[in-house]
């Protein structure tokens, strides 16, 4: 009754293609990049601490002493929200997270350079 052929699949586009890999020319390499000889050192202190009180029982993480210019402080507060998933703020010379993030912090500014971290 029903006279209608069967129809196959389309054949895939890309099996011509892997016939023709092997004429391909070979990839080239990247080549590495290369890491100046400076070492960036980020300041020299930084005091870490957890603070409630004056923020309507909010837990914030303040970070202080950086000692960097007001741009750099929002280059290193835009790192440091997008490492931890957070909201922040700068307020006068501080970098204020919000939540608790005090060993996180620690950890991420000794990466950055900090070479000592007081955490409170």
């Amino acid at each position: 009754m029903n006279d209608e052929k069967k129809k196959s699949p389309p054949a895939s586009p890309f099996a011509a293609l892997e016939s023709l890999r092997a004429t391909l020319p070979a990839g080239v390499a990247q080549k590495p990049k290369i890491v100046s000889d400076k070492v960036q050192r980020g300041p020299a202190r930084a005091v870490v601490r957890y603070e409630r009180k004056g923020r309507g029982g909010k837990e914030v993480t303040v970070i202080e002493q950086l000692e960097l210019s007001d741009k750099e402080l929002a280059v290193w507060l835009k790192a440091l929200k997008g490492s931890l998933g957070c909201g922040g703020v700068t307020e006068e010379r501080t970098l204020v997270l919000q939540g608790d993030h005090r060993e996180r912090v620690k950890k991420l500014l000794e990466e950055r350079g900090v070479r000592k971290v007081s955490v409170g």
